[in-house]
């Protein structure tokens, strides 16, 4: 985290024209110094800094989800630049965070505390509120004369935000100039009261109940009324007894209709909950305890079976879902749940029947797909494994994990050139430039005798000392 501070306070300055240091004066926000498109290359150079130096989530169906529900608030609400980017962070802190750009943040723990669809969604749709109204621009325009450390400190508090870094986070932060101005017009009252009314015009458009805003914010309050820590979601969104009771009247005003949850979010609930749990049987307890109370709970029979599948306890996994997929067939996380348990009991033929099956009815699916390749590679079919992978990267040539599997195909293949190029792409998108150009000399010497695709490499390889270039440049 302590490396954190220094290139964000060095990425901020993305954002203006070169050679401003003395802000001019500013008019509305049309004419602002921070355009849509600095905004979207600032937010890039900040994810792969970030993914580089953060624990990520990388499960496929949490992924899949996440990018799916934000996709779908998204959709209608008044984002205009709709090109997003998420990051799912390895964290059981309640938190999400959206930085300029469309980088979207979402921390382990959001799942592990927002109870209902609803509530989850009522922090997603806050959150994009905050990109569709530029927050961060509009923070730098309320300051004529802003200084870049003062621009600098808003994007930092931001990573230390997003890295939980808490009070220590806080404190790498408070040797700069604008530290006092960051906490104070960050998450601005009238910032935080845009976000919360514009969000639940999107939740409803959306299809949600807005009531789950209030919700939420009240069931925080009541949790950490008394803690003299309270999560980092709270620090920069302080919730108050005012805003709480404005969300409320707000979302009275909207139809009693809507999403209040569903049985996918709870199943996506219960996979998060089983990775913060110390063991597997640990986990099992616990979803056991909510079938005492509830034995038709769904979501805590799907979370005992993962459990049972990670504790090697393969039978009584195979029991939960034979009886979930008994009722729905055609599930595609319960048939995801058993692709894994038949694979993990070397069933190979039977996982790989389910897998086609499913293809014909979710030919777009993500999960499913890394599903197959993963059975792929079980099955020592590298080669089909390695087109699957070019395949993937057509939808998700941005997502550091499927290049790093790239990577290791490639190398099982032999595919050594390919190696070294998706290495490079692999830490190119977690901020490891040196890295980058290395894989990418090692792979222009290999293909030497090839002159085109040397030519490419080349070019490639311009690329990306261009950005260190401008990187190194700021961190000056």
């Amino acid at each position: 985290m302590n490396l954190l501070r220094p290139t964000l306070l060095a990425l901020a300055c993305l954002a203006l024209p070169a050679g401003a240091s003395d802000l001019p004066s500013l008019g509305d926000a049309s004419s602002s110094i921070v355009s849509p498109e600095q905004e979207h290359r600032l937010g890039r150079a900040w994810l792969s800094v970030l993914r580089g130096q953060i624990d990520q989530l990388s499960d496929p169906q949490l992924k899949d989800y996440v990018e799916t529900s934000v996709y779908r608030l998204a959709e209608t609400s008044q984002l205009e630049d709709r090109r997003l980017e998420f990051v799912l962070l390895n964290s059981p802190q309640i938190n999400a965070f959206a930085a300029p750009g469309g980088i979207v943040g979402v921390n382990g723990g959001l799942l592990l505390h927002a109870q209902t669809e609803g509530e989850y969604a009522s922090v997603m749709a806050h959150e994009l509120a905050h990109l569709s109204q530029r927050h961060f621009a509009r923070g730098v325009e309320a300051q004529q004369r802003m200084q870049v450390p003062v621009m600098a400190a808003m994007l930092a508090g931001i990573v230390a935000a997003a890295a939980g870094a808490g009070d220590a986070g806080i404190a790498t932060i408070m040797g700069a100039q604008a530290a006092a101005i960051q906490e104070q017009r960050r998450f601005s009252r009238q910032n935080e009261q845009e976000a919360d009314r514009i969000g639940l015009l999107n939740l409803e458009k959306a299809g949600y109940d807005p009531r789950a805003m209030p919700s939420m914010f009240e069931r925080l309050m009541r949790q950490y009324r008394y803690d003299s820590k309270p999560p980092e979601f709270l620090l920069t969104h302080p919730v108050t007894e005012s805003r709480i009771a404005d969300t409320r009247n707000r979302a009275e005003q909207y139809p009693s209709q809507g999403i209040s949850d569903s049985l996918g979010y709870q199943l996506m609930r219960a996979r998060t909950q089983l990775m913060f749990e110390e063991t597997p049987g640990i986990a099992a307890k616990r979803f056991r305890a909510m079938l005492d109370s509830n034995p038709r709970l769904e979501a805590a029979h799907y979370g005992l079976a993962i459990a049972h599948i990670k504790g090697g306890r393969l039978a009584e996994a195979r029991s939960e879902l034979n009886a979930l997929l008994t009722k729905k067939p055609n599930d595609l996380t319960y048939n995801l749940a058993m692709i894994e348990l038949d694979s993990a009991a070397n069933r190979l033929s039977d996982a790989q029947q389910r897998i086609e099956r499913m293809r014909s009815l979710y030919p777009d699916s993500y999960p499913l797909e890394q599903a197959r390749i993963d059975l792929l590679l079980k099955q020592n079919q590298t080669k089909e494994a390695e087109v699957a992978l070019d395949q993937l990267l057509k939808q998700r040539s941005n997502d550091p994990d499927v290049w790093y599997q790239v990577a290791e195909v490639r190398g099982l293949t032999r595919n050594i050139i390919g190696l070294h190029q998706a290495r490079a792409e692999f830490f190119a998108l977690v901020g490891d430039y040196d890295q980058a150009l290395e894989q990418l000399d090692l792979a222009k010497r290999r293909a030497s005798s090839n002159f085109p695709l040397a030519s490419r490499i080349d070019a490639r390889q311009q690329e990306l000392m261009e950005e260190k270039r401008a990187l190194d440049k700021m961190m000056r």
